[in-house]
């Protein structure tokens, strides 16, 4: 009788296979990242090939740190242009991510933080593999606990203001790279890569 007891026990806290196939199907999708060195490697990139290269390398003396909870990320790129006022920001982490990156041209301000920690949970919650901020960020703590890649300059204790909408999907550029909707940003804690097309590793493309 002890026997059957626990069998049932064990039955009700086992979920069943559709369940579980329901809880994956739910979850959002974030590409598989690869390594930016082996990515380059494979790519015939080298220090002599650098200025005319198809892969764009971002200036490491932009001294982007992590801060999400993802230090390894990738995705195609979407690109936002706004000083200090982060509507725009909000905005797409809204919308349904699909595994994309977000690359914001803050201007490099360090006066203000153009993501907290909830806009930050909307992109998880929907999907987004990550965001790169040319500026600031803020709620580093709970940032940092968020399955999200986010690269930013540095953190400020200060929200950025309402007053503009910002510019959606056009070219920016920052850290000697010129960043173009429908590109594939790549990064980890070596730094951060560009491509027109995804990058592969031998069989494996974590962007198809």
């Amino acid at each position: 009788l002890l026997r059957k007891e626990d069998q049932m026990l064990r039955n009700l806290a086992r979920p069943s296979a559709s369940a579980l196939r329901g809880t994956f199907a739910n979850m959002p999708r974030r590409a598989m990242s690869l390594p930016t060195a082996d990515l380059c490697d494979e790519a015939g990139l080298d220090v002599s090939k650098i200025p005319s290269h198809k892969v764009k390398i971002v200036d490491p003396a932009m001294n982007f740190r992590n801060f999400g909870g993802l230090t390894e990320f990738s995705g195609k790129i979407t690109t936002i242009k706004a000083y200090e006022s982060n509507p725009a920001v909000k905005k797409a982490f809204e919308e349904e991510g699909l595994g994309r990156v977000l690359v914001v041209d803050a201007g490099g301000s360090m006066r203000c933080a153009m993501l907290g920690d909830m806009i930050a949970e909307a992109g998880t919650k929907n999907g987004w593999a990550g965001i790169v901020v040319y500026g600031c960020i803020r709620d580093s703590k709970v940032v940092g606990q968020l399955q999200l890649g986010v690269k930013a300059l540095n953190t400020h204790p200060v929200k950025s203001h309402k007053n503009h909408p910002g510019e959606r999907d056009i070219e920016v550029i920052f850290g000697g790279v010129t960043f173009k909707p429908g590109q594939y940003l790549y990064s980890d804690s070596d730094g951060i890569i560009i491509s027109d097309a995804p990058l592969m590793l031998g069989d494996h493309c974590p962007n198809p």
